[in-house]
Order: structure tokens, then C-alpha cells, then sequence
């Protein structure tokens, strides 16, 4: 008989690149082209410096997992899958980033490599360096949904992604 996924909630240490602070002033960039979008970004702030040193810093996790695999989800940062670790092969099926060094290539600076992002409304998004909102559903079946939202504040449009591993199953539905 198989398990129920077992879903919880965690606070990790990563080594993390701090950011600069935000322009002060709203900035409209309308000419600027963005890997094939507009590079409109308010009224987000935009950030334009990384820091040179690293830190451990506090991120909350939220993790799935089932006789097969192994999921962290970081709301912090976006919403994204920071980690998926396959447990028969013994190895991470997506790239797992153990760093935070952001690089200035987001839509208003900070993006970090490594995981699976969500992007809405458009590639990689204004804000997937700020924290999402997220609910833990657990189900009848024994599975388990990790929910990720936000309201985008540059379209006004809800973005919303919904992570579900169910017993005996190797795969991440999302």
C-alpha cells in the first residue's frame, strides 16, 4: 500500500548574493527591448546591483514528497521549484542551484538560474525575485497540491501555478 505524500513546511539556509535597493524613482524604460518583450516594467521598482559577498540568508521552503521524489518549492523567491531530487536514481532532476547569486537579467534585475521559474505575463516575469502567496491543499487520494499565486501588478492579472505529487506516482504535476 502506498503512502500519503507527506507535504510540510521548513526554513532553510542558503548562501545568497544580496541585491541593491530598488530606484526610488519609477522608472518607464519604454524603448528598451527585453529578449523579444517590452522592457516596461512599472510601476515595479527596478534594481540595478548585486552584491560582491555572500551570506547565509533564510528562505521558508515548502516541500512535497513521495516514495519516488522530492520537491522545494521557495514562495520567497518567485514560486519556484528550487529542487527536485529523484530518490531511486539518487540525483536532482532538474538543475538544484545550493547558491543564490542573482544575476541582473529579469525584467527588473534580479533572476537566478536553476530550478523551474513560472513566467506570466511575460518572460521571466518582473517579479521573480519577490515572494508569491501560497496554500498547502491536501487531498482525498493522499496527494498533495502546493498553490502559488500573485497578482501582477503591471497587467493586473492573476498568476497562478498549482504543484501535485499523488502516492506511487514519479511525477511532479504542475
Amino acid at each position: 500500500m502506498t503512502e500519503n505524500v507527506k507535504v510540510w513546511e521548513e526554513d532553510i539556509l542558503l548562501p545568497t548574493y544580496g541585491i541593491g535597493k530598488a530606484e526610488k524613482n519609477p522608472m518607464f524604460l519604454e524603448k528598451r527591448v527585453y529578449q523579444g518583450s517590452s522592457g516596461v516594467v512599472y510601476p515595479y521598482p527596478v534594481i540595478e546591483k548585486i552584491e560582491d559577498t555572500c551570506e547565509e540568508k533564510s528562505y521558508h521552503a515548502v516541500y512535497l514528497e513521495n516514495e519516488y521524489i522530492k520537491v522545494m518549492i521557495l514562495p520567497e523567491l518567485g514560486g519556484r521549484v528550487q529542487m527536485a531530487y529523484d530518490k531511486i536514481k539518487n540525483r536532482h532532476f532538474i538543475y538544484y542551484n545550493h547558491v543564490i547569486k542573482p544575476a541582473l537579467v529579469g525584467l527588473t534585475g534580479p533572476w537566478i538560474s536553476g530550478g523551474i521559474e513560472f513566467n506570466w505575463p511575460q518572460h521571466h516575469r518582473p517579479s521573480t525575485f519577490l515572494p508569491v502567496d501560497y496554500t498547502i491543499e491536501r487531498c482525498n487520494d493522499g496527494s498533495a497540491i502546493v498553490w502559488v499565486s500573485e497578482r501582477e501588478r503591471m497587467f493586473h492579472q492573476k498568476g497562478m501555478a498549482g504543484f501535485t505529487l499523488r502516492p506511487g506516482r514519479a511525477v511532479l504535476e504542475i
